[in-house]
Order: C-alpha cells, then structure tokens, then sequence
C-alpha cells in the first residue's frame, strides 16, 4: 500500500484512533504523519518517561496533532462536506455547551437555530451510514473502480482527477522514459497529465522533513531542468506547501 494511500484506505474505527497496525510489519503509524511505532520497542518520551509502541502512537497524535476530531473537523470542505457553521457548531459540541451558549458564542440566531442544525447534522449522519453501506456492498461487483487516490491537499477536487492506475502508468511510462527517477525532457501541458507527473515527483520528498527552498530544488533538479516551474506547480496543485517567507517547505498534509 502507499503511503499516501493509508488515510483513505482506513476504515472508520482507524480514523477516529488516528492510526492503523500492520500486521507484516508490527507497526502503528500516525494516519496523518505517517510516523511509525515498531510493536515490541519501548520509546522514551518526556524526561523519567518511557512508553511502549501502541501508548507511545496515541500520546504522539496527541502531542502532534491535537485529536483526531480536531482534526477531521479542520479538513477541506471537499473531504467532510460540512459547511463553516457546521463545523464550528460541531467544534462546539465537543466543549459541551449548551444550544443556548452556542447560539450566544457564534452569533448565528436563537436555540431553535441550533436544535434545527443538530437535526441536519443527524440526518447528514444516517446518509452517511446508508451511502457507507453501499459502496461497501458495491466494492466485488466494480471491478473499473481502479481511481487513483486524491492528495488531501489537492485545491481543486474535479474530473482531472479521475485518473485510473492503467492511464497513470502509460503517462508515466511516457515522460519517465529513463526510469522513475527522471529525467524528463518538458513538463506535460495538459491537466490530467500534469498531475499524474506531481502525483509521481511529490514521492521524492519525505513528508516528515522541512526543506529549504535550495533543498526543493536539488530534489527536483535530477527529474527536471525546469525545476523552478515544477516547484511552483508542486505548491499550486497543493502538494507542497511553505511559510510566507519561503525559507521552510513541506510535503502537504
């Protein structure tokens, strides 16, 4: 499985934990880092605290990223399908307020405003369940459901990524003629192609290391001359991102 695969391809009860156990391996690994915790290892923690792989996994979702319900609710629109005041009426569930401290926290109306919105909500859930249901019931009988998985980062969710592994391979075949590692001659101009080729470069990056801008660029120059363009079209298609000044980047999570 690939590692950009493990969010999606976990099931419910692993997203709300926030990590999954392979069973080959014998490691937990973070579903949102992909840090891993090999079974069997004690790791030290904080000073005087040692903590074996499964305690130390969930202390680290914790120290790192908060919650996974934290999390979840501050992932793209796209992926939750949840508009802002769902979210922060969600957000304020959590903290166990009242309807009424609700309505008065947001400014959003009265306690019926709220009471209306808790019920979408759990009409939003019981879809869920039955479309949940289906696809699971559908996964043996659509053998064309081969889609390639989307980055989370991805700005714009839209049929250029509907891209099946048959199409990935021959682009892929066609612009790598070398071999995986490069070099390719021109960057393709068409959309679906062009991100099939990001999809491939951003493998080259580790998710869990901060690069400097010249760092970017001696990971790119091998696969590119045009490596500067690359770099730009890594952070516009949301597989790289970077602070206002341009001195850290990072693979998009």
């Amino acid at each position: 499985m690939n590692d950009r695969d493990l969010f999606w391809d976990a099931d419910i009860d692993a997203l709300k934990k926030g990590f999954i156990f392979n069973q080959t391996t014998e490691e937990f690994t973070c579903l949102i880092c992909r840090k891993s915790f090999q079974k069997g290892l004690i790791f030290p923690w904080t000073e005087g605290l040692y903590m074996e792989a499964e305690r130390a996994i969930k202390q680290h979702i914790i120290d790192e990223h908060g919650s996974m319900l934290d999390y979840l609710l501050s992932m793209n629109k796209k992926y939750t399908g949840l508009t802002d005041v769902q979210r922060k009426i969600l957000m304020s569930f959590k903290s166990g307020q009242s309807d009424k401290e609700i309505a008065k926290q947001l400014d959003i109306g009265s306690t019926s405003t709220i009471r209306t919105h808790r019920f979408k909500l759990k009409e939003k859930e019981k879809q869920a369940k039955v479309f949940l249901a289906i696809m699971e019931m559908l996964k043996n009988a659509d053998q064309k459901d081969d889609l390639v998985q989307i980055h989370k980062g991805a700005t714009q969710v839209d049929e250029r990524y509907a891209i099946t592994t048959k199409e990935r391979e021959k682009v892929l075949s066609t612009y790598f003629k070398k071999g995986p590692d490069g070099p390719i001659t021109h960057f393709p101009s068409k959309e679906k192609r062009k991100i099939i080729v990001l999809q491939h470069i951003i493998r080259k990056f580790d998710p869990e290391r901060i690069y400097n801008e010249m760092e970017v660029n001696e990971v790119l120059k091998p696969v590119i001359d045009d490596y500067v363009t690359v770099r730009r079209y890594l952070i516009e298609y949301g597989f790289l991102d970077r602070n206002k000044d341009c001195s850290e980047y990072w693979v998009k999570k």
